[in-house]
């Protein structure tokens, strides 16, 4: 039976949450927690039944919640973000217990970036709009129309945040949410859906509907009454998603992982370039964005190499809710064990370990130690596909176009990052890689209303800002003739 857990002192719900209210299943799943491998939470899984009663009552909460004026609507938003920044202390140590994130991180970054997440979107509502035009002599409008009931699926490497980038402008559009959160870290979902009742948003417009992907998700995306798929997670998961949605038409958002690069140029700032280098170890290296293949002018390869494993060999692992720390463990037992046998095969095809290379010995359970690789082959698993562990591939180049060229040799496009001391280059190179986002002498800066969205294997559209409300909404345009009106 689930029901409340005490998680880090907080209590929990972990039954699922439709159209208002708690509702139990005759199944449950254990809720592991990285930190010690121990079971925090009994939590109800949901089934087909399950699922179509959360489609059902977001259907039925639709058309009083697309009614609602825009200035109605964002208060509400605005209300949750109250309700997340009050309770912020209580998400941030239930989230670290649940996926092993650092607690520092959740207080001083991801919890507030959860409300900041909410207030945004309800602010952008009220200022979106696109100037009229004229078309011989009849005035278009355009407007974005509540699209209807949104399935958002989302990972566990930063489960609230990500999901509520999503939830966010969803609601805001006047559209009702089913959000399925990952059976890995699914307790925050139900904090927040705690916090949306006790903010007054109405029954059924946003539900919580837990479970596997097979067992709750599948017949989620599925169902024809959805009317927009987000998803984030994996290429095969995503392929089975975009069949489901394809029998129905329905639009879907894609995020799918990375297997970005760091160029580092003859002329970098090397201090900054290891800093960069160094933080793509974050969150254990369970970040879609990170840059996880390194690339160095063969001119301050060796320089680069040698400060930036001094460095690397420094990072302090540990439990994620100490201050001192700087990564924790993986997700999960099968997470440890995908990780770990792709480190095992590249070692089995002559990349050449120097930094790290397997679990750490000190800390036993899911802590896995920051791993660099060098000497790969061209082609090779470990530079081609995704790991999302703390490993690193590190290679040189003797040209820029050769540098763009390695770059650009995978079927990911996520992001890219480079460092250089020449703005023509920087502009030069930014504009040659295939990416959805680039960053030039930084990494990570992110803004709400810039879109986000990655090329070929790591995903479909753009999300952020009005291209949220693009999606989430059905966008209509409006012609008027030049008569007379009475």
């Amino acid at each position: 039976m689930s029901g409340p857990a005490n998680v880090e002192g907080v209590p929990v719900d972990t039954r699922h949450w439709i159209d208002g209210e708690r509702v139990e299943s005759a199944t449950t799943f254990e809720d592991v927690s990285p930190i010690d491998e121990t079971v925090i939470a009994e939590v109800s899984s949901g089934d087909v039944a399950t699922a179509s009663a959360a489609v059902g009552a977001a259907q039925s909460a639709f058309p009083a919640w697309a009614a609602t004026s825009p200035a109605d609507r964002a208060a509400v938003l605005h209300r949750i973000a109250d309700g997340v920044e009050a309770r912020l202390e209580d998400l941030a140590r239930v989230e670290t217990r649940d996926n092993g994130s650092l607690l520092r991180s959740h207080r001083r970054g991801v919890m507030p970036r959860v409300a900041h997440n909410f207030r945004y979107f309800a602010d952008h509502l009220l200022t979106l709009s696109r100037d009229d035009f004229d078309t011989r002599g009849h005035r278009n409008h355009v407007s974005w129309d509540p699209a209807g009931v949104c399935a958002i699926i989302t990972p566990w490497n930063a489960p609230l945040m990500l999901a509520t980038w999503r939830i966010a402008p969803a609601l805001a559009a006047g559209n009702t949410v089913v959000a399925k959160p990952p059976e890995w870290a699914p307790l925050t979902a139900s904090l927040l859906a705690d916090i949306t009742a006790e903010a007054g948003l109405p029954a059924g417009v946003f539900n919580v509907l837990q479970g596997t992907g097979t067992l709750a998700g599948a017949p989620l995306v599925a169902d024809p009454r959805v009317r927009r798929i987000s998803f984030t997670g994996s290429v095969p998961t995503a392929l089975s998603v975009g069949a489901a949605a394809a029998a129905n038409l329905t639009p879907v958002s894609f995020e799918l992982g990375g297997k970005s690069p760091l160029l580092v140029f003859e002329d970098a700032d090397l201090d900054l370039a290891v800093d960069l280098a160094v933080e793509q170890f974050d969150n254990s290296g369970q970040v879609c964005l990170a840059a996880v293949r390194i690339l160095v002018h063969e001119s301050v390869m060796d320089e680069f190499t040698a400060a930036f494993l001094n460095r690397a060999n420094r990072i302090r692992q540990g439990d994620p809710r100490e201050e001192a720390t700087e990564i924790g463990p993986l997700v999960s037992r099968d997470h440890f064990d995908r990780v770990a046998g792709f480190v095992s095969r590249a070692q089995r095809g002559g990349a050449r370990v120097v930094l790290g290379g397997g679990p750490n010995d000190v800390l036993g359970g899911l802590y896995f130690r920051p791993t660099v690789f060098v000497d790969m082959l061209p082609g090779s698993e470990i530079l081609c596909e995704e790991v999302f562990g703390p490993v690193l591939t590190l290679q040189s180049f003797s040209s820029e176009a050769e540098a763009v060229a390695m770059a650009n040799d995978t079927d990911y496009g996520l992001a890219a990052t480079l460092v250089t001391g020449d703005k023509a280059r920087a502009e030069r190179v930014s504009s040659e890689l295939s990416a959805g986002t680039v960053w030039v002498n930084c990494f990570f800066v992110r803004d709400l209303q810039a879109p986000f969205g990655g090329n070929g294997r790591s995903g479909i559209g753009r999300e952020g800002g009005t291209w949220s409300f693009d999606f989430y909404c059905d966008v209509k345009n409006t012609v008027f003739a030049p008569n007379g009106w009475s």
